[in-house]
């Protein structure tokens, strides 16, 4: 499993990791800046690769930030090791991150970001965004680079397979296939709303935590995920009139 980085967008760069067994890729975000950050920590067993590939770019030693969108092993399984391999990195996230489990987990005191919250990484601006349950668990959270347009949007937009690092392709349709097999989202009537509101930010660039890169029009390709789960969820409701 050998972990390939491309830059997606200025002095942001993914740090992809195609798993076969899973036919998944498991993608980190690494923005260089006066403080580096690193969205994303990989399941532990992965970490060897991704520090290998993170250290082409930039001396480990000089990471000040980790952070991720919500407590879940690929997401949050390697925080320690990176802790320990950047002695000056912090996790941050979102407050109910925290509050759940980066309080009790981190070995160094993460630092709370609120919702909307801007962190100053010097030459890079990152804006936290909590999507409670979106796509699922409570302390569900993204990342907006504002100077580069990029959302880092996590768990949206999941689907299989191995391929290009970056596409102006479809990517609304596979991840909509993906969910009709997994159910992996929380449909609820707060789901659609809340991808509506990441497609006002107006991102050109959609860093996929499995799956490529997008380049494009993000407003459009999250305003049709929105879409996708609003029908979901008008379907199960009207099922379930019908029982």
């Amino acid at each position: 499993m050998d972990t390939v980085v491309t830059e997606i967008a200025d002095r942001i760069y993914q740090l992809s990791t195609y798993v076969e067994p899973a036919d998944l890729r498991f993608n980190q975000y690494l923005i260089v800046a006066d403080e580096p950050l690193l969205f994303h920590c990989g399941q532990h067993q992965l970490f060897p690769s991704v520090r290998a590939a993170l250290g082409k770019v930039l001396a480990i030693e000089r990471l000040r930030w980790v952070s991720f969108g919500h407590f879940e092993a690929d997401e949050s399984g390697a925080m320690n090791d990176w802790l320990q391999a950047a002695p000056a990195a912090c996790v941050a996230v979102g407050t109910l991150g925290c509050m759940l489990s980066a309080n009790d987990l981190a070995i160094r005191r993460p630092r709370a970001l609120g919702g909307d919250e801007v962190l100053e990484l010097g030459g890079k601006r990152v804006r936290h965004i909590a999507t409670p349950h979106v796509p699922h668990c409570w302390d569900a959270g993204l990342l907006y680079e504002e100077t580069t347009a990029t959302l880092l949007c996590g768990d949206l937009f999941t689907q299989s397979g191995h391929g290009d690092a970056i596409t102006t392709g479809d990517i609304v349709a596979p991840a909509l296939d993906l969910e009709d097999h997994h159910h992996s989202t929380a449909l609820t009537p707060a789901t659609a709303p809340t991808i509506r509101r990441l497609a006002a930010l107006g991102a050109g660039t959609l860093g996929l935590m499995h799956g490529p890169a997008f380049q494009g029009d993000g407003a459009q390709v999250l305003d049709a995920l929105a879409d996708g789960y609003a029908q979901r969820l008008q379907a199960a409701i009207d099922a379930g009139s019908r029982a």
